[in-house]
This record gives C-alpha cells, sequence and structure tokens, in this order.
C-alpha cells in the first residue's frame, strides 16, 4: 500500500508542478496582451506574433492547470446535489462518472493529441493565424503533455474515489 500512497503523491507532485509552470504563461500572457495594445493603439505598430503567442500562452495556462485543478478539486461541478453525499456517496458518484464520462473523453482527446503533436514535429508544421508562422510542435506536445497529466491525476482520483468506497477511509 505504501507504494500506491508514493505513485499518488508523485502524481500530485506533477500536477502541483504543471500548475506551477502554468501560472507563469499567464503572466507572460498579461505581458504580451499590455505590449500588444500600447504598441498597435499608441504607436499604431502592431506587432505580427503577438496574436499566435497569446492563443499558445493561453493554452498552456489552460492545459498545464488542468491537472492542477483536477488535483485540487477546483474544477467546474454543479454542488447543489453532490454536496449533500457523504464521503463514500462522493467517491461514488465519481467513480461513475470518471469511468462513463471523463476517461473515455480524455482518453480520445490524449490520443488524438498525440498525433497531433507527432505529425507537427514530422511535418514541421507552422501555426497559420497570423503572417508569423511560429513551429507548431512545441504547442502541440504542450498540448498533449497537458492532456497526459490530466488523464493521470484522473487516475490518482480514480485510485483514491475507489479506496474510499471499499474502505472507507481516506488513503492519504
Amino acid at each position: 500500500m505504501s507504494v500506491i500512497r508514493k505513485l499518488l503523491r508523485f502524481v500530485d507532485l506533477l500536477s502541483e508542478k504543471a500548475g506551477a509552470i502554468g501560472k507563469w504563461f499567464a503572466f507572460l500572457l498579461v505581458l504580451i496582451g499590455t505590449y500588444e495594445t500600447i504598441s498597435r493603439h499608441f504607436f499604431n505598430a502592431p506587432t505580427i506574433w503577438a496574436y499566435d503567442s497569446l492563443c499558445m500562452a493561453g493554452g498552456t495556462v489552460y492545459l498545464l492547470g488542468a491537472s492542477f485543478d483536477y488535483l485540487h478539486d477546483a474544477h467546474t461541478r454543479v454542488d447543489l446535489i453532490y454536496s449533500q453525499f457523504s464521503e463514500r456517496g462522493r467517491a461514488l458518484i465519481n467513480v461513475i462518472c470518471s469511468v462513463l464520462f471523463f476517461f473515455p473523453l480524455m482518453t480520445v482527446m490524449l490520443v488524438i493529441a498525440t498525433q497531433w503533436a507527432i505529425k507537427a514535429w514530422r511535418i514541421h508544421e507552422v501555426m497559420f493565424n497570423s503572417f508569423w508562422y511560429p513551429p507548431a510542435g512545441p504547442y502541440r506536445t504542450v498540448f498533449a503533455l497537458g492532456l497526459f497529466l490530466l488523464v493521470l491525476q484522473g487516475l490518482a482520483n480514480l485510485i483514491r474515489d475507489v479506496y474510499m468506497l471499499i474502505r472507507g477511509e481516506s488513503i492519504d
């Protein structure tokens, strides 16, 4: 059992680190957005790189923050009924919803994102939203990595919920 606890803590640590890295991209979003706004509106000198940079930084915040949010139970959920259940009842709902909804969707997304990332590197894909044309490989890789970390955290949470269902106590 101590091996499982160590693995769960390791997955939690990965999610914490992903969130810590992701938050810096939120800061980058503010810097780039401010620079572009001032450059465009005060100096009439818009950039060709800001739009793509904002999209990539925003996606990175979202994807690296997903596993962090799932770890801290900060994702969106309707708590009107859920909060009325006991710990075991919530664990049962979590297991059912994870198996029926979370894992099928996230597995499909992870497989497709991984295929996109591999293809982007193989064909030297560029992003074409602007005339800057940055390489797409790094962003697509972060996308797949973020989904992988989310699925990993989902597995950790599923193990915790199954343990709660069976034993009636927290594994941690």
